[in-house]
């Protein structure tokens, strides 16, 4: 694991529109930035970025609300239009209240309000449209970590982070939505701590604790830093993607 840690972001990226070929776009801001990729960096990029990129854009005019979504949307005080795609993205609504809509996402975690957002993205008043999270974060990451090889001969690890809140304190922080090229979980269960006692549970999700990190720097307003290269994090290699952070049901104790 790491002894240190630098987190650099990637400044003067430009807005990212759809079709946007974003290996590209970080290939040519890492040289805009001096920057050079080495074997264990890893880039976080911020979800929103990757989900412009992906054209998962819709307009709030083009959905018809059901009677389901008009119920929900009379509950959690949202437009009920929004509150149709948050049930298209979702498997199931856990809890609601005025403003937020708690759900277990169609890719598995538990996100408020499917992960539809309106912050940080161009849209006309008189025509509103919202963002959806990326269709596959997984496949967005190895595709990503491919072309960028390709482009700057170095195969990196990477990360698409979101911002998430948690069920048993306030605020929000990053999570890893898909991964490629790294385990995201660190197992240590079977270790010996400084005192000679044996792990028993501690299994540190070293890939939300990196998305965390990097979306500090990348802020939440008009930061415009959506990516990060971090290095030294050490971060055991491995083919799986993001899923290994996801709690079975049947241990999920808030559900």
């Amino acid at each position: 694991m790491a002894g240190s840690l630098q987190l650099i972001p990637l400044g003067g990226f430009p807005l990212v529109e759809p079709g946007d070929d974003l290996a590209l776009l970080i290939d040519q801001a890492l040289k805009q930035n001096g920057l050079a990729l080495q074997a264990g960096d890893v880039l976080v990029i911020a979800q929103k970025v990757v989900s412009k990129a992906e054209d998962c854009y819709v307009r709030l005019a083009d959905v018809q609300p059901s009677a389901e979504a008009e119920e929900l949307a009379r509950q959690a005080n949202k437009d009920p239009r929004q509150a149709e795609l948050i049930l298209r993205e979702s498997r199931e609504v856990l809890r609601v209240r005025p403003g937020v809509v708690i759900v277990e996402h169609r890719n598995g975690y538990v996100h408020a309000n499917a992960g539809i957002d309106k912050s940080n993205i161009a849209s006309d008043p008189a025509d509103p449209r919202v963002l959806l999270l990326p269709r596959d974060p997984d496949r967005s990451a190895r595709e990503l970590r491919v072309k960028l090889g390709r482009l700057t001969g170095v195969v990196v690890q990477i990360i698409i982070n979101d911002s998430s809140g948690r069920a048993w304190r306030n605020g929000t922080v990053g999570i890893a939505i898909g991964t490629a090229g790294l385990q995201p979980l660190f197992n240590q269960v079977g270790e010996q701590d400084m005192f000679g006692n044996t792990l028993e549970v501690t299994e540190p999700a070293v890939a939300d604790e990196l998305a965390a990190a990097a979306s500090l720097i990348m802020g939440q307003a008009a930061e415009a830093l959506p990516v990060v290269l971090a290095r030294g994090a050490r971060l055991a290699p491995a083919e799986c993607g993001s899923g290994a952070l996801l709690r079975e049901r049947s241990l999920d104790m808030f559900r």
